[in-house]
């Protein structure tokens, strides 16, 4: 059994800990730095996939509460290691990487111990279940018949995952519980219809038939589950969704290294959104000086395409974008191949509007890259279908095309075999990740891409908004200053976002309490932008900062900053 597997795993750690007295050096932290990897893809067998490390494909997560255990003992462990690592004589970037994995444990023990998402959160095993099998099912790193026997092993391994689910589940807040449920649906025709349909090159008779029994097995799952939370799991959802306010610090801190107290970056979240506010009504004003903001916005909301258009109308964008980066020498393109712009998938649906699935640094065969757009569902209202378009006007268009392919995420993928470490190659902060393709959509207008055109700059703007309304819901409403109810209305008049996203954005807050990383990291970057031009003066080049920026792969801005200005100067 996997649990067997990892107490030996964790047996080995403690022996390298106990008979290792060699100085420590460069080497020896590469060595620990493998280790700790080694470790946690044992742990997280789907993580490894989406990596490129093949060898753990027919492995599933294991919930269970003795797992669980020894992934805290391990972690424990490799904090022991850490605390007495001589970081002093690491170089420079061996030394932010030090630091950056050291929070990442903090972060994981965090997330195991206090806030717990495998005892609240029912969707965290629907997602487990269906991610693990996408990775394999979705990108071509072997033949069909021998990524559908991983696929077989892992669905055989899915039936457990949802009884160590019902075993697991505790005081789950109800709009966890209405979340899982709106996506299990699509889940269970995901297995139903999608994952048939990528092997049907498979002509071998006997895996099929062993592919359809594993495959029926897991969709039958999901189906049982699904009636577990809908008749007995969905009244006993009372718990609450808020962190609080010391766990919401401590997560900041271990996972972007942010130590800006709350209530100051709540007034630098105000100070942005009333920002945004303002430029939203100079631009409103150059379209038509007659009517104020809402109303301008509210006719650029219908300038759309038709929902089965949607899917080519980005595809039309991406050339144009890339050469605009080679034209205005905004950025080193490392790759002419442009990403497949598909459907999101169906799991992902309920709190996704669009998304980048990019190959892991370490797959070297399977490099197609997903941009995922979410369409109007077919059952959808009239009028559901109406607001969710609004939210794919020509403007936000542009902008999403720019957060998520050139020169966003797609863009920052590109670069990531350039990282100079395992570590950079693999970990990635959400306020670089996130930060970077939210400043991007700015920068890129700010540039004159297509000469600044006041609805794209609105459509910008709303984007912005929208950012901003999640960095203050996220806060307030985990420190308990703001309900459920009251964030939906705040990205509907603050964020002036159509109500059908506001749903769904105010929904997503609770599952992703900092989502506030999106401001936080595009603040971080146009700080760090605007310190860096004045050190280098009058040979400062933006392209150059954009690709010194890129070498640094995804750890915190806090050590990008001592990397590209020598000091450690606040982020903020």
């Amino acid at each position: 059994m996997i649990v067997h597997k990892l107490m030996k795993t964790l047996l080995t750690l403690l022996l390298c800990c106990v008979s290792s007295s060699a100085p420590p050096a460069s080497s020896d932290f590469d060595a620990l730095v493998d280790r700790y990897f080694d470790a946690y893809f044992q742990f997280h067998p789907s993580s490894a996939t989406a990596a490129g490390f093949h060898q753990y494909d027919t492995e599933l997560e294991d919930l269970a509460p003795q797992t669980v255990k020894a992934e805290l003992a391990s972690l424990s462990q490799f904090q022991t290691e850490f605390d007495r690592f001589p970081k002093t004589q690491l170089s420079e970037t061996a030394a932010g990487d030090f630091e950056f994995v050291d929070s990442t444990i903090k972060a994981r023990i965090l997330d195991l111990q206090t806030t717990q998402s495998w005892r609240r959160d029912p969707d965290f095993y629907t997602q487990t279940a269906s991610g693990s099998i996408f990775l394999i099912m979705k990108r071509n790193f072997a033949p069909q018949a021998e990524r559908l026997r991983s696929v077989i092993a892992r669905e055989k391994q899915i039936p457990r995952l949802f009884d160590q689910a019902r075993a697991n589940l505790n005081n789950s807040p109800r709009v966890f519980t209405e979340i899982a449920l709106q996506q299990l649906p699509d889940t269970v025709e995901f297995f139903r219809k999608d994952v048939p349909e990528a092997f049907t090159e498979v002509k071998d008779s006997a895996l099929l038939a062993e592919f359809k029994r594993s495959n029926e097995g897991a969709a039958a799952a999901l189906q049982n589950y699904e009636k577990f939370l809908k008749d007995t799991w969905l009244a006993k959802s009372k718990g609450d969704f808020r962190l609080g306010a010391e766990n919401y610090r401590k997560k900041l801190l271990y996972e972007e290294m942010v130590d800006i107290p709350l209530d100051r970056l709540l007034e630098i979240g105000f100070a942005d959104l009333h920002h945004n506010q303002q430029r939203l009504k100079e631009v409103a004003a150059q379209i038509d000086p007659k009517r104020n903001p809402q109303e301008v916005l509210a006719e650029l909301q219908q300038d759309h395409p038709k929902p089965q258009d949607l899917l080519q109308t980005f595809r039309n964008k991406l050339s144009e974008l890339r050469d605009f980066i080679r034209a205005k020498n905004i950025a080193t393109v490392p790759s002419e191949i442009l990403p497949m712009v598909e459907e999101t998938p169906p799991f992902e649906r309920a709190l996704t509007v669009a998304s980048m699935d990019t190959p892991g640094a370490y797959e070297n065969k399977a490099t197609e890259a997903f941009f995922n757009v979410t369409l109007p569902a077919p059952d959808w209202s009239a009028q559901k279908t109406a607001e969710w378009m609004q939210g794919f006007n020509r403007g936000t268009i542009a902008s999403t095309a720019i957060h998520e392919v050139y020169p966003g995420h797609y863009f920052q993928f590109l670069w990531i075999k350039s990282a100079p470490s395992k570590t950079r190659k693999l970990l990635f902060t959400g306020a670089n990740a996130e930060g970077w393709a939210h400043y991007c959509e700015q920068m890129m207008l700010d540039e004159g891409y297509r000469n600044n055109d006041p609805k794209l700059r609105m459509g910008q703007l709303q984007d912005a908004l929208l950012r901003d309304a999640r960095y203050i819901a996220g806060i307030q409403m985990h420190t308990g200053k703001m309900t459920l109810d009251a964030a939906r209305e705040f990205f509907i008049k603050e964020g002036y976002q159509p109500p059908a996203v506001a749903d769904e954005e105010s929904k997503r807050g609770t599952s992703d309490p900092t989502y506030l990383v999106y401001t936080l990291g595009k603040l971080q970057i146009m700080k760090l932008r605007e310190d860096y031009a004045k050190l280098k003066g009058d040979s400062f080049s933006l392209k150059e900062f954009h690709d010194t920026l890129m070498l640094q792969g995804g750890v915190p801005l806090k050590i990008i900053r001592q990397a590209m200005l020598g000091n450690n100067g606040p982020t903020l």
